[in-house]
């Protein structure tokens, strides 16, 4: 997971900082596991902008990814790790014994010709996903379920990755990406190890156009316009804006907007770190 820094040629060069590309084995993904994939420009079905400083970006075909690992005891080889422009981790390509390929997220150290299996009585190794009940304590994990059998939903992108901290009755203790402690039924499912690519956050991309071949167009900050335009915009000369809001006026620093009867803030034993 090396990273790549340019001579600085050019002004757009000089910061850039871009992944080496060294564990990526095939550059053409496998035809039967693609889907094309549309792009709304941030409008509904009336034409109307719903969501702000989305559009453009280079054309994409969606990978169809095994998040569910329900081929359970069949053992499966990997064929090649490849990227995905749809995520930030490596996806893996694997063939199984009965003849069908699939895509996993690729976790790190996976390496092409090894073998990855799911299901119970299955050895803790890198890439194998099992039950949490099996899984032996302290273990790094990734592509957990939250709810049994609705598929892998938390750590799935780049460099991320839980800990198994410990198990009772039914439920079992994760310590999450966030920093947050909470409990899991053992009946979810979850792979071994932490997603690979995980040097992704200190890329930097040296210049706004490898942003808008991402699909992201400019954003511009809430008080530098109207106040018809924002809480806070307005003001002579640069005005600092007050308190920090949403454009709709919600409080955007410190506000808890997670609801206070929710079903599940019985199962969160800490809160993430402020």
């Amino acid at each position: 997971m090396a990273l790549k820094k340019l001579k600085p040629t050019t002004s757009s060069q000089r910061f850039k900082i871009i992944s080496a590309f060294d564990e990526i084995t095939s550059s053409k993904p496998e035809k039967s596991l693609l889907i094309s994939k549309g792009k709304s420009g941030g409008r509904n079905n009336t034409g109307k902008m719903t969501m702000r400083y989305l559009g453009g970006g280079h054309k994409q075909m969606y990978r169809i990814i095994d998040f569910k690992r329900d081929k359970e005891g069949i053992p499966a080889i990997v064929k090649t790790i490849e990227y995905d422009p749809n995520r930030t981790a490596r996806i893996a390509l694997v063939f199984y014994s009965d003849g069908e390929k699939r895509y996993i997220i690729a976790p790190n150290a996976l390496k092409v010709g090894q073998t990855v299996i799911a299901g119970k009585g299955v050895v803790p190794e890198v890439g194998n996903c099992m039950y949490l009940s099996e899984i032996p304590l302290g273990t790094t994990i990734h592509n957990i379920e939250l709810r049994p059998g609705e598929g892998a939903s938390i750590a799935r992108s780049a460099g991320s990755y839980a800990q198994l901290m410990s198990r009772e009755g039914k439920y079992a203790t994760l310590k999450m990406p966030s920093g947050e402690t909470r409990m899991i039924l053992i009946t979810c499912k979850a792979t071994i190890g932490s997603v690979s690519n995980s040097d992704h956050s200190l890329e930097v991309s040296g210049k706004a156009g490898r942003t808008r071949w991402l699909g992201r167009r400019p954003r511009n900050r809430g008080v530098v316009m109207n106040p018809v335009d924002h809480p806070m915009g307005g003001g002579e000369g640069r005005s600092s804006g007050g308190l920090p809001r949403t454009r709709t006026g919600k409080p955007s620093r410190g506000y808890k907007t997670r609801a206070k009867k929710k079903m599940s803030n019985k199962f969160i034993i800490e809160r993430r770190k402020k």
